[in-house]
């Protein structure tokens, strides 16, 4: 028998029971889509968490305070100290101190709410200096960024992110407008051009979504506080990618030796690249993309089985025919690649409907979840790998069982 009489022969014994090859393939689509979908959405929730912080640059360090302790003697989270000050940011402008860091941005932050008009909207409020947008590494869309001026002369101005003036300033032009912070009239002098990296609205996940200000004004007009000398956190631009390290160490070091501090474990400050985020956010999604592959691919097993079962119960009811096709001279290998063909075919028929699946899926749940779903070419073709290699694994046995039968028990059997 040749292989395509053989392919016939096997695709009308499947159709010969379409409700139980339905129901067969209904396990291994289920699967294969249950996978497609989980491994997507890990990938998409990496290559999310990887593009905002990438946004931050890519030779960018984060410098941020130590942890305080309340008057309980309770020590608190790490950030909640007030460790770093302005004169710490003058020492590592220094080129000749740190001669690897190109651009140092003080950062001082804290929620708040504006108001223009009738609208009102909370998001992060951060003063900072002029350098902020290169070591940000952002542009603008309109209008001009805080200076030195504005910095020196506490000035009352803003540039706005794209999500914050789009939710202020609804179909108006921003720049030239005012709004109010903590009873502060601000001038929006600029928008900042949106990093396409978030669509959320909240200001913790949406680095479009805040307003800078001009350090001096945030410290002496709107933040307030005891120590108008300390900032939230510095942000520190290498000169290159490669120099990342050296200006790591520089830092560490020079803030060691300004703050007294001999033993680098009883440090009063952390210093975190976006690398080490990346690894960290990386890590975790990999770890649940993992952990949601492993139970689709229970389903897939589930499936598996089920292709067994209608394999065996297809042996059971077609005995007479295997023993009329062995008695004109069928060799086992005929009967047991006949069998094989037809579990083939369940398997992948699962596997593209599955896929097709998978795409539906990946086309409208991330507007139900929030979250992207990227789906490879590489997964679709894997998809149909082991659907079809489901089949030919579990249909082994139930072939090689219709292969061995004899004939003359075959034909007696009622």
């Amino acid at each position: 028998m040749s292989w395509l009489e053989t392919f016939r022969t096997g695709v009308n014994g499947v159709l010969s029971h379409r409700l139980r090859s339905a129901l067969t393939v209904l396990g291994i689509l289920i699967g294969i889509a249950a996978v497609i979908l989980t491994v997507g959405l890990g990938e998409g929730a990496q290559g999310q968490v990887t593009s905002e912080i990438t946004a931050l640059g890519s030779n960018v360090l984060t410098i941020s305070p130590g942890s305080s302790t309340s008057s309980t003697g309770i020590r608190e989270a790490l950030g909640t100290a007030s460790t770093l000050t302005t004169s710490d940011v003058a020492a590592l402008s220094n080129p000749i101190v740190a001669p690897d860091i190109k651009a140092v941005a003080p950062i001082t932050s804290s929620s708040e709410t504006l108001t223009a008009g009738s609208s009102t909207w909370t998001t992060s409020v951060q003063g900072s200096t002029p350098t902020w947008l290169t070591v940000r590494g952002r542009t603008l869309a309109q209008g001009r960024f805080i200076d030195n001026q504005d910095v020196a002369d506490h000035t009352a101005v803003t540039v706005l992110g794209a999500t914050t003036a789009s939710e202020l300033f609804r179909g108006v032009d921003p720049v030239g407008q005012t709004a109010d912070v903590n009873g502060v009239p601000l001038t929006v002098v600029g928008v900042l051009t949106s990093t396409g990296s978030s669509s959320s609205s909240s200001s913790t996940s949406d680095p479009d979504d805040l307003a800078v200000i001009p350090i001096t004004t945030g410290a002496e007009r709107i933040f307030g506080g005891t120590t108008r000398n300390s900032v939230s956190s510095i942000a520190v631009q290498a000169r290159s990618s490669d120099d990342l390290t050296a200006a790591y160490q520089e830092a560490d070091h020079l803030l060691l030796q300004l703050h007294g501090i001999t033993t680098p474990a009883d440090a009063d400050f952390t210093i975190t690249s976006e690398q080490s985020l990346i690894s960290t956010a990386t890590s975790v999604d990999r770890t649940l993309t993992i952990l949601l592959g492993g139970v689709a691919g229970i389903s897939l097993l589930v499936g598996g089985i089920g292709v067994m079962n209608i394999m065996l119960v297809s042996v059971t009811e077609r005995i007479r025919e295997i023993g009329l096709r062995k008695a004109l001279g069928a060799t086992p290998r005929v009967i047991r690649r006949q069998f094989l063909v037809e579990a083939s075919v369940l398997g992948l028929i699962g596997g593209a409907l599955g896929a097709l699946l998978g795409i539906v899926g990946a086309t409208f749940l991330p507007g139900v979840v929030g979250d992207p779903i990227t789906i490879s070419p590489t997964a679709m073709v894997g998809a149909l790998v082991v659907a079809l290699a489901i089949g030919i694994a579990f249909g082994v046995y139930p072939a090689s069982r219709a292969a061995h039968l004899a004939p003359i028990d075959a034909l007696r059997n009622e």
